[in-house]
């Protein structure tokens, strides 16, 4: 029997962190055991923030081998880069012909980003033609382009081209995945087919992991510049914990934890042993705590973890010839799929051969 298709990208802004680790990698090397795994590499969809051909590779490059240098087995899982499949530049302009430029403006991350790349503060009365005025009328030479308004309908395609059926997502992007299934139910209903699925956010069966960042607030993220990268050499590692930002000390016996003392716990939870987090924990409670050790022992114990993907990771960048074996199987996977649905969907909306 064939296996339900789960379907996941990442966007190449960057490294990978310890909360991508944690929050999904580390669990999709459980998933590639028991489903249709398919990982791309959004480069599509980081053009509409990366201005930088260079880095833009560079960043593919570099997530690529992160990713199986994490446990990712090109053998068990497809990986490929969104750009090796053109066939989803036609669905993404056939699906187009389907989307309100309405829904689209209304979501919330298009908001967000319109707004951080025209440099405009979110203001007090935030209806739709508040923002509509700030962006069609916003005096400046900056500007938001079309492909972060489309966003959601490439996301979309993506999902749609491979029938994937599960797709694990985070809390930011949930809204795009809702639109995916209308898109997919308006697509279905206008034709009259039942051409596409409506794909589910796939619930792993242990609870989220939140993994915080070290500035004492929120969960670890690259636009917060609270992260602790994967492939962070041993040096520049143990000076970013040792940085994390703490408070002045418990002053009475089993006083409450502060947020950013919790959230140092939280990472030695996911990354030391339940002894090691009961033993800081305890002298928390009487007062006994030095935060400068319990730093240095959750810097050791990231490293633990750490320490084996940076050096395979390195050893996987030097070797172009077998990225681009893994790269093509990949696309070679993606492309059936995505060509066969091309086909579908030509044929359904009526291109079709003399």
């Amino acid at each position: 029997m064939s296996k339900d298709i789960v379907l996941s990208g990442i966007r190449p802004t960057g490294n990978l962190h310890l909360g991508n680790y944690y929050g999904a990698l580390s669990k999709f090397v459980k998933l590639q055991n028991d489903y249709d795994c398919r990982f791309f590499i959004a480069d599509l969809h980081a053009l509409t923030t990366s201005t930088d051909p260079d880095a833009l590779h560079q960043s593919v490059r570099g997530i690529l081998a992160q990713y199986l240098a994490a446990g990712i087995d090109p053998e068990k899982a497809a990986i490929f880069v969104q750009s090796d499949v053109p066939e989803l530049s036609e669905l993404y302009l056939l699906m187009n012909m389907h989307v309100g430029i309405g829904e689209l403006m209304r979501t919330a991350s298009f908001k967000d980003k319109a707004r951080k790349a025209l440099g405009i503060k979110t203001p007090e009365n935030d209806s739709e033609e508040a923002f509509e005025q700030q962006i069609i009328g916003a005096s400046t030479n900056k500007r938001v382009n079309a492909g972060l308004l489309t966003y959601p309908t490439l996301m979309a395609v993506d999902i749609l081209a491979q029938k994937a059926r599960w797709v694990p997502v985070g809390k930011d992007q949930l809204q795009h995945l809702e639109l995916t299934r209308r898109f997919a139910r308006r697509f279905n209903s206008f034709y009259g087919v039942e051409e596409f699925i409506e794909p589910e956010d796939f619930q792993f069966t242990d609870k989220p992991v939140k993994v915080p960042g070290l500035d004492g607030s929120g969960k670890m993220g690259k636009s917060e510049g609270n992260c602790v990268y994967l492939i962070d050499e041993p040096k520049v590692l143990r000076k970013k914990v040792m940085r994390a930002v703490t408070d002045e000390g418990p002053q009475e016996p089993n006083s409450p934890v502060s947020e950013p003392i919790a959230n140092l716990f939280s990472l030695l939870e996911l990354t030391s042993t339940p002894e090691i987090v009961q033993q800081f924990k305890d002298a928390y409670a009487d007062c006994s705590i030095r935060y400068g050790d319990l730093k240095k022992q959750l810097a050791e114990d990231i490293l633990k973890v750490t320490d084996p993907i940076r050096e395979r990771t390195a050893e996987i960048l030097k070797d172009e010839a077998y990225m681009r074996k893994v790269l093509a199987r990949g696309a070679d996977i993606a492309r059936a799929q995505a060509s066969e649905t091309l086909r579908e969907v030509r044929h359904i909306m009526g291109i079709r051969k003399i």
